[in-house]
This record gives C-alpha cells, sequence and structure tokens, in this order.
C-alpha cells in the first residue's frame, strides 16, 4: 500500500486514492473525457452549430471583465471539481456505499485486487491444515493461487460422507476454500461449523454437507468447488487432484499391508512404500495446465505420506511437477509424526518425496523450521514426537537448498490438556515469497 501511504503522507484529499497509480481508473477517466467530447463535436455538425467559434466568443467577452490567467485557472479548478465530484457519485451509487469507512474500504479492496492480480502464479500441494494453514498467508501475496489437495481422506465426517453417497471426500477441500477466504465473515464461519449435538449430523461440518449436496446438483466435485468458491468469494481456485475413487494402501517393513488413509498411521509399523489404488489414478486436466504455467510449486506442509506424496502418487502430477519450469520448495513439518515419520530428519523426508515420485528434480529447495519453544517440547515427546533435525551435509549432497526461518505461530493453541503449535500464515508465506523473488533475481 505504498501509494496509499504516500497519499497520506502529503495529506491529499481521501477520495483523491481514485487517482493513485495501480486502480486502472485514470485511462477510463481520460476515455470518458474523449468520447464526451468527440459526441459533442458530433451533435454541433449534425446541428449546423459552429461551437468553436460560438466559445471562442463567449471567452472573449468574458475575458473583457476579468484576467485571462484568473478565468483560466478558475475554470481549469471548476471543471475538474465538477467531473470527479460526478465521477465518484456515479462510482458510489453503482458499488452502494454510503459512507467515508465503507468509501475507503472499497478503494482499498480494489487496489489490493489489482496488485494480487499481478501476483505470480502459485500451485501449492498437499492436504490437510499444513495447507490450508499456508493458503491463509499466500493468498495475501496474489490472487493467482490453485490449490491441489488430496482426495484420498478415508476418515472422520469425510469417510462417512464418502461411503454413504460415494463422493470424493470433502474435508481438506473444504479447509482450502474457507483458508482463501476473501474475509473471515460470518459465510466462512458457518462454511467451518460442525455439528456437536448427537444424531445422524454429528460430527459433519456444514461446509462437507454443502459440498456433498453441490456434488449432486453440479455431478462431481470439482463443480461443487466451483459453485461453493463463488458463495465464499475465494482468491484463486481449489482443485481435487483426481476425480477417482482414491484409496491409499501402505506396504510396511515387515511386509503388511494396510489399506485406508486413516488405518495407515494407527497400525505403529514403519511405511514402506506408499501405492494407490487404481493405481492409474488420472488427474484433472486444470491441475496438469496449473502446473505447466506455475511460476511458484509448493509442496506442504502437511502430513508427508497421507497429504503430500499421494498427490504425486498420480503419475502424471509427479511428472508435470518434475518437468516444470517454476521454482520449486518444500515446506518440511516442525515436528515428526507417530506412526508416519518417526525417527525422520529433514533429508528423510526429502527422499521419501523423491522415491515416491520417481524424480529426482521434484524440488529445488526445503523450507525448514529454526525455533521451537522448549516448553512446548514436552507434550509432544510424550506424544512420542519430536522436532525434525536438519542434517545439513546430506541435504546439500542432494544439491537440495536449504532455507532456514522461524515459521512457528507465536501464538499458543489448546486441545484440551497442553499447547501445541502451528506454522504461521504470514511468516511461512513471507518466507516461501522472499525465497522464489531471491532466485528469480538470479535467473
Amino acid at each position: 500500500m505504498r501509494e496509499m501511504k504516500f497519499a497520506k503522507f502529503l495529506k491529499i484529499p481521501k477520495d483523491a486514492i481514485w487517482l493513485v497509480p495501480g486502480l486502472e481508473i485514470k485511462r477510463w477517466f481520460l476515455l470518458i473525457i474523449a468520447g464526451a467530447v468527440i459526441a459533442a463535436i458530433g451533435v454541433c455538425i449534425l446541428f449546423g452549430l459552429k461551437p468553436i467559434f460560438t466559445l471562442t466568443k463567449m471567452v472573449i467577452r468574458i475575458a473583457q471583465t476579468l484576467p485571462l490567467e484568473i478565468m483560466g485557472w478558475a475554470l481549469i479548478v471548476l471543471g475538474i471539481i465538477l467531473f470527479i465530484t460526478g465521477w465518484l457519485k456515479t462510482n458510489y451509487s453503482i458499488l452502494d456505499v454510503n459512507n467515508d469507512r465503507n468509501r475507503h474500504a472499497v478503494l482499498e479492496d480494489l487496489y489490493k485486487r489489482r496488485k494480487l492480480n499481478h501476483g505470480p502464479n502459485i500451485v501449492a500441494i498437499g492436504g490437510g491444515t499444513g495447507l490450508s494453514t499456508m493458503l491463509k498467508g499466500i493468498k495475501k501475496l496474489t490472487n493467482n493461487i490453485t490449490a491441489v489437495v488430496t482426495v484420498g481422506d478415508d476418515g472422520g465426517s469425510s469417510g462417512k460422507l464418502r461411503e454413504e453417497f460415494g463422493v470424493l471426500p470433502p474435508g481438506d477441500i473444504r479447509n482450502c476454500i474457507a483458508a482463501l477466504a476473501d474475509d473471515e465473515d460470518l459465510v466462512v464461519k458457518l462454511f467451518q461449523y460442525r455439528f456437536k449435538e448427537a444424531g445422524g449430523l454429528s460430527g459433519h461440518s456444514f461446509g462437507n454437507l454443502f459440498l456433498t449436496a453441490m456434488c449432486g446438483l453440479t455431478g462431481n466435485m470439482v463443480g461443487a468447488v466451483k459453485e461453493s468458491s463463488k458463495v465464499l468469494s475465494i482468491r484463486g481456485r481449489v482443485l481435487p487432484s483426481t476425480l477417482d475413487d482414491m484409496r491409499l494402501a501402505a506396504e510396511m517393513e515387515d511386509g503388511t499391508i494396510i489399506r485406508g488413509e486413516s488405518n495407515i498411521p494407527e497400525s505403529g509399523k514403519k511405511i514402506k512404500r506408499l501405492f494407490l489404488e487404481p493405481d492409474n489414478c488420472k488427474p484433472l486436466e486444470d491441475v496438469i495446465r496449473a502446473i505447466n504455467m506455475a511460476d511458484l510449486i509448493i509442496l506442504g506442509p502437511g502430513s508427508l505420506y497421507t497429504s503430500v506424496i499421494p498427490n504425486l502418487l498420480i503419475k502424471d502430477i509427479a511428472k508435470a511437477v518434475n518437468n516444470s519450469k517454476a521454482r520449486k520448495i518444500y515446506v518440511c513439518n516442525i515436528m515428526t509424526q507417530p506412526g508416519e515419520t518417526d525417527g525422520f530428519n529433514v533429508s528423510d523426508h526429502i527422499k521419501a518425496l523423491i522415491n515416491h515420485s520417481k524424480y529426482d528434480k521434484i524440488i529445488d529447495a526445503v523450507l525448514v523450521n529454526t525455533d521451537l519453544p522448549k516448553e512446548l517440547l514436552a507434550p509432544y515427546k510424550d506424544a512420542g514426537s519430536y522436532p525434525v533435525t536438519v542434517d545439513k551435509e546430506e541435504i546439500v549432497k542432494m544439491g537440495i537448498e536449504i532455507v532456514q526461518k522461524n515459521l512457528v505461530e507465536d501464538k499458543r493453541y489448546e486441545d484440551g490438556h497442553s499447547s501445541f503449535v502451528r506454522h504461521s500464515p504470514t511468516r511461512l508465506a513471507r518466507s516461501i515469497y522472499y525465497w522464489y523473488k531471491k532466485n528469480q533475481k538470479k535467473k
């Protein structure tokens, strides 16, 4: 908002903010003026009038009573005041804003949207709470966002709706739509509302039910997401990675096969490899198109095996990411996840991504957290979760750049008996964006 601050510093009237660079309004001012003048001349010619002669004659008469300099400036000022006043009143009537506060909110919103429309094309790939957390920060940097969400969830409300109605699991998609909403208003809160009362709706969120109903009306999850996104006026778009009935399965190190995303972390066994059933799931064409057009591709944050990797098991998605000329960064989790990444360091996370995607150019850099409050480690230790260590030498050998930042949210969250931490949406987005801009300059 540099131009806004500049206008305030010079004590320019607030309504003059309509004229700051970036709003794409001044060009239309000039077009209106040109159109009005040309039309007026045409009318005069049509009716045989002599506007220039008449105007000149009138000016000469006025000039005989007033100095030319005073008269000239007076006409200029009067013309500008009348024109801008008329233009503003017209726009405010169209926008239906009737007080200064609303007017300036509209101006700022318009300015932000114009700026964000010129931001980089970003594709964020993942699922779970990690992806939606990051999107809350990324939407402040650009409107050109495509969130590619895994659809392997089979637990909770999503799992029930999947089994009963045959829809793709809506939970992660719902969270991403809410995260990209323009404002955290009542509609967004309604979308995220979860029924707690006993009965048939217990455990379901309104957004999940809404998406399920929209699937019935539109025919598939893509149509449901598109219509839901309009209701919440989101920035960017959310796409399921596939429309196929994708099921997640894992082969454990002891040779047993565990099926179902919700069952894999509960097995208590170490994962050898992850795979899809069926193994030939097809991605949406829009997903591949977005990856091909991307300036920046972000993997994670989120559960490595149940949120991030499932997207890369869709062969065409992994191939598109590998071949993309975009900058690619992986956001590593802050803590290990029991049942998935026990004992993992950062390089183990990267190797899992590479091995499952079958491509070694899947990422250019890894973003890792540098600081974690010690008082929060005890409850994590009790749950069998530990900070992910950064084994720099191994990562450098792999040709991956390490980006280290403080990514932890200052706010503490409660789960009923202990505090825990989350990625800060703002710090996460800024760290990724600064890395991207720095690498852009190197090109």
